[in-house]
C-alpha cells in the first residue's frame, strides 16, 4: 500500500498505500491512507448525450464528470516515490507496469496479472531469468508507443529517484545493488536487457523470487517514458498509458483528470475502458462536511473513511448507498528500538501488554468495523495465524488465541525492571482526523507506566515521512500500512527487515529502525521455501511473525474495514483488494435515471 499509505493511515493510508474507518489514521501502503478533501462544488452537473470519446465503453452509460472530495491532496504526483494510498489509488487508472491487479471483484488473496506484458513468463534458469514480451500499439498520452527501452529506463529510474521500494522489492535484480551504492549511475547492467526486435524485455535475478511478478505489479513499477527526468516530478504527473492522464494538480485545492486520447483497452481486467469522460478531485473539505455533501449529491465519492459520529446517520437514512469495504491494513505504533526507553524489549513488551486495545476498537467505529490486532499480519494475508503474545495470560512463548484484554500489571513490572520509569516520551501522530484519540490512549497507558508522556500532532501529509527519518528522533510514530501486493513480506519484510531501514532518508519504511539479522535469515527462508511450497512458506511467515512480535519493534492497534458512502448519481461500485475502489468503473447516471 501501497498504504499505501501510511501518511494517510493515521491521518486518516494502507499508506498504506490509508485510512480508518473513522478516524482516517493509509497507509500509507502503508497505511495510511492520506485523507484527500476540497472545495465544496455546488450541484452536480447532468450527463449529456455525446458521441462516446476514443478508448471509451460503448456503452449508455459512459459520460460525465465524476466528483470526489479528500481532506488533503496526496502529496507528489510521481508514481515511483509516492507511497500514500491516495496516490496509489488514484494514479491506478494512469499508470501501467508490466503486470498489475485485476480492476476487478477478486479475493484479497488474488495475485498479479499481466498488463504492459502480453503474458507472465515462465521462469527460466532455476528462476532467475524472466523474459517479457511487450504488448505492441500501447502508447503514452503524447501518442508515443511504449517500448521495452521505455522498460529498463524507468527500472533503472526507479532507483534514481531513490524510491522507497529500490531496496527492498527490486535490489534483487542484478546491478541492483550497485544502483543502491551509486544511484546516479544506475544501468542496472545485466539485469534489464532490452531487445526491440523481438519486442522483449528480460530480467536477471541475483536469486529466484516468488512475488517478483506482484512487486513488478506494484505503483513504484510503472512504465514511464525514456526521457522522464531523473528526479521527484513533484507537482508534475508524468506521461501514462491508462485509460485517464492528469491535467491539472493543485496541492491546495485540487487535481483534475481527463481521458488518455491514445488509450485503446487492450485488457478490461487489466486495465478496463473508463466510464466517466472526466474524474476532478477537491482537496480541503474536511469528512464531516464532505459527508453532507455527498448525501446532497454535490460529490459522488469520499477518499476519507465516513467518520464514526456519522456512521450511525447513513447507515440509517442511506444504507444502498453504503458500502463496507474489507482490506489488508494493519494500524500500529511504530517504536524506536534505538532510542530510550525503547531500546530496551521490557518497555516494548511491557506497551504491549498494557495498552487497552479495546478502546482503540471503539475509537474506530467499534466490531463491525474494527478488529484488536495483536500482530503485524492483518487477517487474511497469506502466512496469517492466529495468535497474540500480549493480553492477560499469555507470552511470546505461550499464545492466547486472540486478544483479549491488557495486562496492567505485568507491564508494570517490566517497566520497574527496565529502570526507565520517568522518562519523557513523545508520541508523533497525524493532525487530523480521529487519530488524535488513540495518541492520546497511549499517553495515558504510559502515564499508567510511569513516563511523562505527551502527543505531537504533525500536518498529515508530512507525518509520515517524518517518522521515518531517523534525524527526527522520533520515539512513538501513529501509522498504518495496507499490501503493496497480498503477501506477509509486504508487512513484515517491508516494515521491518534491516534492509528498509535507511538512516537519515525520508524514505526509510522501517521507521522503527528495527535490525534483527536472524529475523531476515527466517524471512528469506519463508520467500525461498514459498517457491515450491506455498503452504510450507506461509507456515514459515507465520513463524516470522511470532518472532517479530518476540522483538516487540511495534504496537499493533487494529485492522479495519472502510466505510464508504456514495451520491445517488453513482453505481456498479465495486472494490478490490489492493486498489479498493476503482474510479474508472464508477457509472454516473443520467439526470431523471431511477437509482
Amino acid at each position: 500500500m501501497f498504504f499505501r499509505d501510511a501518511t494517510g493511515a493515521l491521518s486518516s493510508s494502507f499508506l498504506l498505500k490509508q485510512q480508518r474507518p473513522a478516524s482516517d489514521i493509509r497507509i500509507a501502503r502503508r497505511l495510511t491512507f492520506s485523507a484527500l478533501a476540497c472545495c465544496l462544488v455546488l450541484g452536480a452537473t447532468p450527463l449529456q448525450a455525446a458521441t462516446v470519446a476514443p478508448g471509451a465503453p460503448d456503452s449508455p452509460e459512459t459520460g460525465g464528470i465524476l466528483r470526489i472530495t479528500a481532506e488533503n491532496s496526496g502529496g507528489t504526483l510521481d508514481p515511483q516515490i509516492s507511497y500514500v494510498h491516495i496516490t496509489y489509488q488514484m494514479e491506478a487508472i494512469v499508470y501501467d507496469g508490466l503486470t498489475t491487479f485485476a480492476k476487478t471483484p477478486s479475493k484479497l488473496s488474488s495475485h498479479a496479472i499481466p498488463d504492459l506484458a502480453e503474458a507472465l513468463p515462465e521462469p527460466q534458469d532455476g528462476g532467475r531469468t524472466y523474459v517479457f514480451h511487450l504488448r505492441h500499439g500501447i502508447r503514452f498520452s503524447n501518442g508515443k508507443e511504449v517500448t521495452p527501452d521505455d522498460v529498463v529506463a524507468s527500472m533503472q529510474r526507479i532507483f534514481k529517484v531513490n524510491s522507497p521500494t529500490a531496496g527492498p522489492y527490486y535490489s534483487h535484480i542484478v546491478g541492483g545493488e550497485a544502483c543502491l551504492k551509486d544511484a546516479e549511475h544506475c544501468t542496472l547492467a545485466g539485469g534489464v536487457e532490452a531487445d526491440g526486435r523481438a519486442w522483449t524485455v528480460t530480467f536477471h535475478l541475483t536469486h529466484p523470487d516468488a512475488e517478483f511478478f506482484d512487486r513488478l505489479a506494484f505503483q513504484h513499477a510503472s512504465i514511464l517514458p525514456a526521457d522522464t527526468p531523473s528526479h521527484d516530478t513533484g507537482n508534475e504527473a508524468p506521461l501514462g498509458t491508462g485509460p485517464y492522464k492528469i491535467v491539472s494538480y493543485e496541492p491546495n485545492s485540487g487535481l483534475k483528470m481527463e481521458r488518455n486520447p491514445y488509450f485503446r483497452q487492450w485488457d478490461a481486467v487489466a486495465q478496463p475502458a473508463g466510464y466517466p469522460d472526466e474524474i476532478h478531485y477537491s482537496f480541503g473539505l474536511d469528512p464531516e462536511a464532505a459527508v453532507t455533501a455527498i448525501e446532497n449529491n454535490q460529490y459522488d465519492w469520499m477518499l476519507e473513511s465516513v467518520p464514526l459520529d456519522r456512521q450511525a446517520e447513513i447507515g440509517a437514512r442511506f444504507s444502498d448507498r453504503v458500502k463496507l469495504i474489507d482490506q489488508l491494513v494493519i494500524y500500529y505504533a511504530a517504536l524506536n528500538v534505538n532510542l530510550p526507553p525503547f531500546n530496551d524489549l521490557r518497555v516494548r513488551q511491557a506497551l504491549n501488554y498494557a495498552l487497552n486495545r479495546k478502546a482503540v476498537v471503539i475509537y474506530n467505529g467499534g466490531p463491525a468495523v474494527s478488529t484488536a490486532a495483536c500482530q503485524m499480519l492483518p487477517t487474511g494475508a497469506p502466512g496469517y495465524e492466529p495468535g497474540c503474545a500480549y493480553t492477560k495470560g499469555a507470552s511470546p512463548e505461550h499464545l492466547a488465541p486472540e486478544w483479549k484484554e491488557p495486562d496492567l500489571a505485568l507491564a508494570k513490572k517490566l517497566v520497574e525492571e527496565s529502570g526507565t520509569k520517568g522518562q519523557k516520551v513523545v508520541i508523533v501522530t497525524p493532525g487530523s482526523g480521529g487519530s488524535g484519540a488513540i495518541a492520546n490512549e497511549i499517553r495515558a497507558t504510559l502515564v499508567d507506566l510511569g513516563y511523562v508522556a505527551s502527543v505531537r500532532p504533525i500536518t498529515p501529509v508530512i507525518e509520515f515521512s517524518y517518522i521515518q527519518n531517523s534525524d527526527n528522533k522520533m520515539q512513538i510514530g501513529l501509522t498504518g500500512w495496507s499490501a503493496d501486493y497480498p503477501s506477509a513480506s509486504s508487512f513484515l519484510r517491508t516494515l521491518f527487515s534491516c534492509a528498509t531501514f535507511i538512516p537519515h532518508s525520508s524514505n526509510s519504511i522501517n521507521a522503527s529502525q528495527f535490525c534483527d539479522p536472524k529475523l531476515d535469515a527466517l524471512m528469506d527462508r519463508a520467500a525461498e521455501v514459498s517457491l515450491t511450497d506455498q503452504k510450507a512458506g506461509d507456515a514459515l511467515w507465520a513463524e516470522a511473525s511470532r518472532a517479530l512480535m518476540a522483538q516487540a519493534p511495534a504496537v499493533p492497534l487494529d485492522q479495519t474495514r472502510r466505510v464508504a458512502l456514495t451520491s445517488t448519481r453513482v453505481h456498479g461500485v465495486f472494490d478490490t483488494p489492493i486498489y479498493e475502489a476503482v474510479f474508472s468503473q464508477m457509472k454516473l447516471r443520467r439526470a431523471g435515471d431511477a437509482p
